[in-house]
């Protein structure tokens, strides 16, 4: 156990299993107090894609699989928590659904309640659906953006206050390589991701002055949501594939755990990252990269007035549009 957390309470939305887990308890080796959360109690783990009449359309060796390999990814908040203090750290779980307002505030006052502040908040919940534009319904749509960033956004509202009295807060927030795109058909998911990026842009700028850093992660790991992936593409019909090319962006057996990365995390969260902020990281495996902010590559200027139809015609071929490729263009 470290200890350069020591003296700190932090709070990890979706931390039951996976990735939240794995942070959670990053966290706790360096000694900070952690208040772990999920929705409730899991009695029974299930694939959230694959549903009873997908799993009957799998063959019997694929639903063996499927039975065996989601098994492995159980557990909830107090699981978690639990794991924690067999280790000889301190962990509290506090469920409740942070898509709510008032119950994200519960959360938050509740664990300042328990261990005397909030002074880190690191966002992992999240909620996915797999569907080609024309198929995705106003309550998948509202089901995952609600979420992130609406559910980040409840969090960090209630969290900031305590980070404020002291002059001192991280926040951390889950997005996903989905932000950029990427061939997959759930631009519901995509869209939440890109919303996170953008609270945390704003948060880093908004909230500089008062001690307090705001940074992002896109993980790319081996979690439950890996079983969905692998399968669902083959219970469902092809015009309803979760990629343009019917295959998973990452295969099964070549997802790494999130324990390899969650270290990382910790370190953002500390005082040898007070210099970090504003930033958006990718994490797979033992590879942490960095992205680049987006910058302006291109302009043209219309120097004599407005632009008209035909002055872009003749300006933008040589301008803005010079040496371009579009998003499909390699």
């Amino acid at each position: 156990m470290g200890n350069r957390l020591s003296g700190k309470v932090a709070l990890v939305t979706g931390s039951g299993q996976g990735i939240g887990r794995a942070i959670a308890i990053a966290l706790a080796e360096e000694g900070a107090k952690v208040v772990t959360n999920n929705r409730g109690p899991v009695t029974k783990n299930v694939a959230n894609q694959l549903d009873e009449a997908r799993l009957a359309r799998l063959t019997p060796k694929q639903l063996k699989w499927y039975e065996e390999e989601i098994e492995k990814y159980t557990g909830d908040a107090e699981t978690t928590a639990k794991a924690i203090r067999d280790k000889g750290g301190e962990a509290a779980a506090v469920f409740g659904d942070i898509v709510s307002f008032d119950e994200a505030k519960k959360i938050v006052d509740k664990a300042a309640e328990i261990y005397g502040s909030v002074d880190i908040v690191v966002n992992v919940a999240g909620a996915f659906g797999f569907a080609p534009i024309e198929k995705i319904d106003e309550a998948l749509w509202d089901k995952v953006t609600g979420v992130k960033p609406k559910g980040y956004f409840n969090i960090i509202r209630h969290a900031v206050p305590y980070m404020k009295k002291k002059g001192w807060g991280r926040i951390i927030n889950c997005s996903s390589p989905a932000w950029m795109g990427g061939g997959i058909r759930q631009c519901e998911y995509c869209a939440a991701n890109a919303g996170t990026i953008g609270l945390t842009w704003a948060l880093a700028e908004e909230l500089a002055d008062d001690g307090i850093t705001c940074n992002a992660f896109c993980p790319a790991a081996k979690t439950r949501a890996s079983v969905d992936m692998e399968l669902f593409d083959k219970v469902v019909d092809e015009d309803s594939h979760s990629t343009k090319t019917g295959e998973p962006i990452m295969k099964y057996d070549e997802g790494q755990p999130p324990e390899l990365f969650a270290p990382f995390i910790a370190y953002l969260a500390s005082d040898e990252a007070a210099h970090v902020t504003g930033s958006v990281f990718l994490t797979m495996g033992t590879f942490i990269g960095r992205y680049e902010n987006p910058a302006v590559t291109a302009t043209m200027f219309s120097p004599d007035g407005p632009w008209t139809f035909d002055k872009v015609v003749k300006e933008a071929p040589e301008t803005l549009f010079k040496n371009y490729k579009n998003i499909n263009q390699k």
